[in-house]
């Protein structure tokens, strides 16, 4: 591993809310999907690519794959730290993501999501990620930050 390359990586920390919760007062399964998400617009916007931009530079990002392994019940009203970070990003998009408990740092949960880009103007899906996402993604990677 080059230790010079900045990994794009984030750590977001929540409550699990009563409302994902199901009648066990666990988080329902299909719930999850929330802390991932939520990770992930964290991560997009350290590069300042969210949805916005990603609309804005004429492409959409819909998920074609996601997987899950349930480690551990989630209780509602629970400190979480969902740590995501960007795996592959020159023909698709994904995202690895483990959820801890906050409190004791045990994994709960780890999972990724897979997303290519669809040209907005065509509706053909890309074959490779667009040049205006890879320079942001090789920018993190040599100076751990944005320069707009």
């Amino acid at each position: 591993m080059n230790p010079s390359i900045h990994h794009l990586e984030v750590d977001v920390e929540v409550t699990t809310s009563f409302q994902d919760a199901d009648p066990m007062g666990v988080i329902y399964h299909g719930n999850y999907f929330r802390y991932f998400e939520e990770a992930r617009r964290v991560l997009l916007d350290e590069i300042e690519y969210g949805y916005l931009a990603m609309t804005a530079s004429g492409y959409q990002w819909p998920v074609i794959e996601a997987k899950v392994k349930y480690v551990k019940a989630l209780p509602f009203n629970h400190a979480i730290r969902i740590h995501a970070r960007m795996t592959e990003w020159e023909n698709r998009l994904r995202i690895d993501y483990t959820i801890f408990d906050t409190v004791t740092g045990k994994r709960m949960c780890k999972a990724h999501t897979t997303q290519v880009a669809v040209s907005m103007a065509t509706q053909e899906m890309c074959l490779a990620s667009p040049k205006v996402f890879t320079e942001k993604v090789e920018q993190w990677h040599k100076h751990g930050v944005i320069h707009s």
